[in-house]
């Protein structure tokens, strides 16, 4: 049987394979619907097919994908969902959206066009594009084509509302233009696509998206991108609440998400030096902190452990370092060490100092729980035994995250402190952080009871206030279990 990572994307003639029976199979058809009668209204013809790419919620595992570490996502059933047809003779891309506050976009359809990648679907056209080039792929001359998006997925809320769209995208184009690459292929295709719009993503958000299976969780594991199926034990529940703090993480890279980027990368060439590699090869070889892992690792050894955050201890200082100090142990200018890259610079311009011990002591702590999680599911614990490690596991997670990594915000401290004060065995921020959402391990014999208790405590405030409409709701404050990947509809 071929690997999941091997398999390309597959095509269906119905809804049912994807989105199950009862009312999420219902509310499925209704927006196809909805989105087939958008799409005749807009462009006077049909859809020629579908592409679905659903959300994810991280379980644990967080900011470690792009440190070359695995992680341990879910997909969720909110997704995105394109309709697209291709017009001969055309040279235009019109793009719609369902939803009435998105106006009609247009661009030319040109591949080789110096875009800004400002728009997901244009990052996922040109991306397709110069891929299929890259492999002799002959497309022929440009062609117009005609969209129309209906996305679910909360943007800003750290469940990959942007992966979901870059995915379906590039699944619907493939697919109009007759292609249908292996889902290792699009997953790394599709991160690089989003690396255009100027965050340098790890590759979890798109691999989960277009990888993931009906009831499991996905161990994802980089260089090459592959997928683990983990079964996650009977009688838990995940429940995702939004902290309603919008994670804008393309708008605030700079000081956020790309300083991290740039901080591991620095943490790690100075373990290199430390660790007794010249300057200059440690410049050229160390990319990510888990490339040095072997030689913290036979540090630690040497003391009698395995941890290499013994070694971050050694020889990393928790006081920040400046700028001046690092360029003074790895002799050379750090836009120089950052082959002067535009979002690297911009975190430089952006910096006034870096902490490079606790990002480590992050990173290397919280691979070490992903694969604690991984363990615990297969283990000969009870459920009960399992779920309660799993909790532990995921509240650790949440201290690194917020001490160490520092990407917590006041109102996800409040959401998870108020989760476990109301029956989380165990609660996190998931996604980037800097708001967006928690993510809350929950006996599935108390969901009812936690989600009115959390409704009560963090969101009645908020309701009053008209943050939040109490009929939107259901929106923010969610149980989920593991849903399928991307797809393709022909019908």
């Amino acid at each position: 049987m071929a690997k999941q990572e091997e398999v390309s994307v597959p095509i269906f003639s119905s809804l049912d394979p994807v989105y199950g029976e009862g009312s999420q199979l219902d509310e499925a058809k209704t927006r196809f619907d909805v989105l087939k009668s958008k799409f005749n209204q807009v462009f006077d013809a049909a859809p020629q097919l579908f592409a679905r790419s659903p959300g994810r919620v991280n379980l644990i595992g967080e900011h470690i994908d792009y440190e070359g570490y695995s992680v341990l996502p879910m997909a969720i059933r909110q997704d995105t969902i394109i309709a697209i047809r291709k017009r001969e003779g055309q040279n235009q891309l019109r793009i719609a959206n369902v939803n009435e506050k998105y106006t009609m976009c247009t661009y030319p359809a040109d591949p080789d066009q110096n875009h800004k990648w400002g728009h997901y679907f244009i990052c996922a056209y040109k991306g397709f594009h110069e891929y299929a080039k890259s492999k002799g792929i002959n497309l022929g001359s440009p062609v117009g084509l005609d969209v129309v998006v209906d996305g679910i997925v909360p943007t800003g809320s750290g469940l990959s509302s942007s992966a979901a769209f870059v995915c379906s995208s590039m699944i619907a184009i493939m697919s109009v233009f007759g292609e249908n690459f292996e889902k290792k292929e699009l997953a790394q295709l599709t991160c690089e696509c989003e690396r255009h719009i100027g965050t340098q993503s790890g590759g979890m958000d798109q691999a989960i998206s277009i990888m993931a299976k009906t009831g499991f969780a996905e161990l994802i594991d980089f260089n090459p991108v592959r997928a683990t199926d983990v079964k996650l034990p009977d009688g838990g529940s995940f429940v995702i609440a939004h902290s309603l703090a919008e994670s804008q993480k393309a708008v605030t890279a700079a000081t956020n998400y790309n300083n991290r980027v740039v901080e591991c990368r620095l943490a790690s060439i100075i373990l290199g030096i430390k660790l007794g590699m010249e300057p200059k090869e440690a410049i050229s070889k160390v990319k990510t902190l888990s490339d040095m892992e072997g030689l913290c690792v036979s540090f630690a050894g040497d003391r009698g452990s395995s941890d290499p955050v013994l070694a971050v201890k050694e020889y990393l200082k928790e006081e920040p370092y400046t700028a001046e100090e690092i360029e003074k142990i790895v002799e050379e200018k750090l836009p120089s060490i950052l082959n002067n890259d535009p979002t690297s610079l911009a975190v430089l311009n952006a910096a006034t100092h870096f902490k490079l011990h606790q990002r480590a002591a992050h990173v290397y702590s919280e691979a070490r729980r992903v694969h604690g999680f991984k363990d615990t599911v297969y283990s000969n614990l009870s459920d009960e035994e399992k779920l309660k490690k799993l909790g532990d596991l995921m509240n650790d997670s949440h201290y690194s995250c917020s001490v160490l990594y520092e990407c917590s915000c006041p109102e996800l401290e409040e959401l998870v402190q108020v989760s476990r004060e109301n029956g989380a065995l165990g609660a996190r921020l998931t996604g980037a952080g800097w708001g967006g959402c928690t993510v809350s391990l929950v006996k599935e014999s108390g969901v009812s009871q936690f989600i009115a208790a959390v409704k009560e405590k963090y969101y009645r405030k908020r309701i009053e206030k008209g943050v939040v409409k109490e009929e939107d709701m259901e929106l923010y404050l969610f149980a989920s279990k593991p849903s399928s990947g991307a797809a393709i509809f022909n019908f």
